[in-house]
């Protein structure tokens, strides 16, 4: 034996090619999880829309007034979550463009929408509430809607919201207020 060597050297010289390995493993293995994460990321949009390709074709079938292919389009990515999708098919059935005229389905789009913070859809479900389009008239839950969307829309629009919940609130009891300014309080979204 060499001086300064010890019978240990096999064994490090081992157990480095070990830990070489491992590493190159644990590299390999972080490099597909970023893999995966990357193609994740391209392959679920970032934007609330959906699919911006998806997205502009339904903008550009409304443009045409082809609101049968709109509303087509919509309804795909709506259904797969996308609140500003829910909350166009839902002011379509609204409407009525491209679609009957269901205020029943329109809610269901835009509780969906609204559920999710989209505050569009919130200010339209707070009309259909006061209103009672498709849903029995409420005017805590209409209330409770419109103060959401004051408190989420952008300060050049929030006066409106205040103005309807306002005047909404003229119509209500004190009790009627409290319970919608409750419910308006615990609302969490379901992002």
């Amino acid at each position: 034996m060499r001086p300064g060597s010890s019978c240990a050297g096999p064994t490090k010289r081992i157990a480095r090619r070990q830990h070489d390995h491992d590493g190159r493993e644990l590299k390999m293995g972080l490099k597909a999880i970023a893999i995966i994460v990357l193609t994740l990321g391209f392959a679920v949009p970032a934007v609330a829309e959906g699919p911006k390709d998806v997205w502009n074709d339904a903008f550009e079938a409304m443009k045409r007034d082809d609101y049968p292919t709109a509303v087509r389009l919509f309804r795909s990515l709506a259904e797969l979550g996308y609140p500003s999708a829910q909350f166009q098919l839902g002011f379509l059935y609204r409407r009525g463009d491209g679609v009957r005229q269901d205020y029943v389905e329109a809610a269901k789009w835009l509780q969906l929408a609204a559920n999710q913070g989209h505050v569009w859809a919130q200010s339209n479900l707070a009309f259909i509430y006061r209103d009672g389009e498709g849903v029995p008239q409420d005017y805590v839950k209409a209330h409770m809607w419109f103060n959401l969307a004051s408190a989420g829309a952008p300060a050049t629009s929030r006066s409106d919201y205040v103005e309807y919940r306002d005047e909404l609130a003229r119509r209500m009891t004190s009790a009627q207020i409290a319970e919608a300014q409750k419910l308006a309080r615990e609302w969490k979204p379901n992002k």
